[in-house]
């Protein structure tokens, strides 16, 4: 089984920046994809980003450039660099695995407000 720990939420203003972290552990050998999810206040959860165990990287529409996935060698962890937020940005926050078998595995969720 795999444990995902995230980190790195909080309290901005608009326009600026953070980076949210999630950290793996556990069975690790059969991971296909990480990436993030959100869900802002009364919507669905929703996919912000991905990238795969071999590097590719797909983006939501909403991004729009603004944030960048990536992931270090070992599939162990993997960063969402936010930038210039918006208030839309607002939500819960959650790091996901998608095994070979295609099984998905959620941490805990962060929350990243943004005010104006």
């Amino acid at each position: 089984q795999v444990q995902l720990v995230e980190s790195g939420g909080g309290l901005v203003q608009a326009g600026s920046s953070l980076t949210l972290s999630c950290v793996a552990s556990g069975s690790l050998f059969n991971i296909n994809t990480m990436g993030w999810y959100r869900q802002p206040p009364g919507k669905q959860r929703e996919l912000v980003a991905s990238i795969t165990a071999a590097g590719y990287t797909k983006y939501a529409d909403f991004v729009k450039n603004r944030f960048t996935i990536s992931k270090d060698n070992g599939n162990r962890a993997w960063n969402l660099q936010m930038n210039t937020l918006e208030l839309g940005d607002t939500g819960v926050y959650y790091c996901n695995t998608v095994s070979l078998g295609g099984r998905r595995t959620w941490g805990q969720g962060t929350q990243v407000t943004v005010s104006s």
